[in-house]
């Protein structure tokens, strides 16, 4: 996984934070605010917006530990997703299926861009049947609130990176496809920098800011930079070649 592959993932990540504004922007609200919220049942955690903010200081103390928990379980997710590939490619060389997982991922990108412009919600449903795992780790979210200390927020952060999500599911796909624990650590880790300008802002602003960056505008362009990172790898795998300088923006290596 080279530098420029690392810089796509990075890019879809910002792109896709969008996505994260509705998926964790409740949270990350809270994060700013002096109010000590209670958590509804739902796997989204909607906080009415403060009307008031905590000081500054401790605002960036807890957006920086919510988001380094977040980053970290992002992160031992795609060491367990690469070491997963590594261990198979080690006992038998399974191109035919290493090609099948790289149609894959370029297809979950396109079903991705297609999420964030709210054109196809086929994601919802992988969403949905990340519950049955979500439901056994929800119940610890009432320890860490209010999150009225950075080791709260850490440990919320923690949590919340298993938080059953379609976008998270898609990069997953080219950590497993990129051969070792550490490339996949590398790749979840260029994915989690990407979406936290949108969720340090979030983090830092409050409630506020939330409607401007979820506009209908801003959804489209992010996704179709998304859904153009897909399409590219699905013409390089259909044509089995490269495509020169363009290989720099596929997410994955030609298996």
């Amino acid at each position: 996984m080279n530098g420029a592959h690392l810089l796509s993932v990075f890019a879809v990540g910002l792109a896709g934070s969008v996505h994260c504004i509705g998926m964790c922007g409740g949270i990350v609200s809270a994060l700013s605010a002096t109010s000590r919220p209670s958590p509804p049942p739902a796997r989204v955690i909607a906080i009415t917006p403060a009307t008031a903010l905590a000081p500054a200081g401790q605002r960036l103390l807890r957006v920086a530990a919510y988001n380094t928990g977040r980053i970290s379980s992002y992160m031992v997710a795609g060491a367990l997703a690469g070491g997963l590939a590594q261990g198979a490619a080690s006992l038998a060389r399974l191109a035919t299926l290493q090609l099948a997982f790289y149609w894959l991922a370029n297809l979950m990108l396109v079903a991705l861009g297609l999420y964030l412009m709210d054109v196809w919600r086929g994601l919802a449903h992988l969403e949905s049947a990340g519950q049955i795992v979500w439901r056994r780790v929800q119940p610890l979210l009432k320890l860490l609130l209010p999150m009225d200390s950075q080791l709260k927020a850490l440990a919320l952060g923690g949590l919340w990176g298993w938080v059953p999500c379609g976008m998270v599911y898609s990069v997953l796909l080219t950590a497993l496809l990129s051969g070792s624990a550490i490339d996949g650590a590398a790749v979840m880790l260029a994915f989690g920098l990407g979406t936290l300008p949108m969720l340090v802002t979030l983090g830092l602003m409050g409630a506020g800011v939330r409607a401007r960056l979820q506009q209908r505008s801003v959804r489209l362009a992010c996704g179709l930079l998304v859904l153009g990172f897909g399409v590219l790898g699905l013409v390089r795998a259909s044509h089995g070649a490269s495509l020169g300088w363009l290989d720099a923006l596929c997410l994955t290596g030609h298996p």
